[in-house]
């Protein structure tokens, strides 16, 4: 069966192509993209005046799927990804039990293809239980589909345990996804060390916490020719590190979140546990230098760490409260920002959420050309919306953007050429 997207503004970061026209799907493939290509036809979707990009690849989601489906599930977490524009989602291994082994892989990818409206690919654990204490089965996922290899929020303390991870690792091309976080530094800390956590009595988790893990794990990704990717980065001081090891060769790269990139550590008011999560919000000197890293290249790809929880979870005192947001839904209108406000161009903004998680992961994907997946998004980049997370697709409301005005809102979602979302 053929699908015609009709006169949208096919826009593709990693060729360039920036042009009105139509784009052609051909089964699970893109046929054919060009000016007036398909004057009509079956399954005609019209999308003049809506921008036309490859789908959405999120290398940082959290699907709660086994052990914790009151949160989210697969089919949730997967329809949420959609709305948002996400055709591929990267599951990262704090389930219960965690995915530690071939057989949690290969649940993830089957019972994403009995439910997902997304693509899924796990992320193995990088040891047994994410406890840092033995190596889990690495080769074994990585046959079973893993694409990546972490501990999550669970930072390998160990530095011998890790060396050894990133030797196994490299032997079977799989990046390690470091959760950058000295815990003897962090701990007990529940928001940024600085004046506004002063203020409202709270113990902070300070930038060095991030950095010097950082730090440690670029050396030891330089001694073993590991592929190194520093999740939600945060700080100034891990901008530089980053930016020295890319300099050397060394083959490091790293995400940064929505949230960091529009909210401070000043946003936190009335102790809303919406605003909780790790890393904290930052200074606003911090928030400047992930965005200008984003610009310029530094930090490779956005990614959301949608990581929801329950309502009554959320509810308790900030300090008691679980870390963590959800992102998927409001991910495109919080990157839009900052190309509205001159921070981003649009090429490097789509960039970061296409092209460039597909490389970083070895991924499909990511390219509007013939021959190609057919996973694509049509959004309207200036169509207003109310945040309401009532109305959302995930399980979960724990956003610190509702019942603000995004500008950015997706019509389409296209997955191996079906449509698995589409506006109301």
């Amino acid at each position: 069966m053929n699908l015609i997207l009709q006169g949208g503004r096919l826009f593709d970061p990693a060729s360039g192509r920036d042009e009105t026209g139509d784009l052609v799907i051909q089964e699970d493939k893109i046929r054919d993209l060009g000016p007036g290509i398909a004057a009509a036809g079956p399954g005609v979707l019209d999308c003049r005046g809506l921008i036309v990009c490859p789908g959405f690849i999120d290398l940082h989601v959290h699907l709660r799927e086994p052990g914790q489906e009151y949160k989210e599930t697969i089919e949730s977490g997967t329809r949420a990804a959609a709305a948002g524009g996400f055709t591929a989602v990267c599951a990262m291994p704090n389930t219960h039990p965690v995915n530690d082994g071939a057989g949690a892989t290969a649940y993830l990818i089957q019972r994403a293809k009995e439910i997902g409206a997304a693509r899924v690919y796990p992320v193995g654990a990088i040891t047994q239980g994410s406890r840092g204490e033995a190596l889990a089965a690495i080769g074994a996922m990585r046959r079973a589909g893993a694409v990546a290899l972490s501990d999550d929020g669970r930072p390998v303390m160990n530095g011998q345990i890790l060396r050894r991870a990133m030797e196994y690792a490299a032997r079977f091309g799989l990046p390690i996804v470091e959760h950058a976080e000295d815990l003897n530094l962090s701990a007990g800390g529940v928001m940024h060390e600085g004046a506004a956590a002063l203020r409202l009595g709270l113990r902070g988790i300070s930038a060095e916490s991030e950095a010097a893990m950082v730090a440690r794990d670029i050396l030891l990704a330089e001694r073993c020719g590991a592929r190194l990717h520093i999740a939600h980065l945060s700080t100034a001081a891990s901008v530089r590190l980053i930016a020295a090891a890319k300099a050397r060769g060394v083959p490091v790269t790293a995400e940064v979140t929505p949230h960091h990139l529009t909210l401070t550590d000043e946003d936190i008011r009335d102790y809303d546990a919406n605003f909780k999560m790790n890393p904290p919000l930052r200074a606003a000197a911090d928030r400047e230098a992930v965005i200008a890293a984003l610009a310029d290249g530094t930090i490779d790809a956005v990614a959301t760490d949608h990581a929801p929880h329950a309502p009554h979870e959320k509810a308790q005192e900030f300090s008691r409260a679980p870390f963590g947001v959800i992102g998927l839904e409001t991910a495109l209108p919080l990157v839009l920002r900052l190309v509205a406000a001159g921070r981003l161009t649009l090429r490097r903004a789509l960039d970061a959420l296409t092209a460039r998680p597909a490389q970083v992961f070895n991924l499909p994907g990511g390219r509007l050309e013939p021959g190609a997946i057919a996973d694509v998004t049509v959004f309207a980049p200036q169509e207003s919306w109310v945040c309401d997370p009532a109305r959302g697709f995930s399980k979960s409301r724990n956003t610190p953007f509702a019942g603000q005005t995004l500008a950015g809102r997706v019509r389409h979602t296209i997955v191996a050429g079906r449509v698995v979302y589409s506006a109301s």
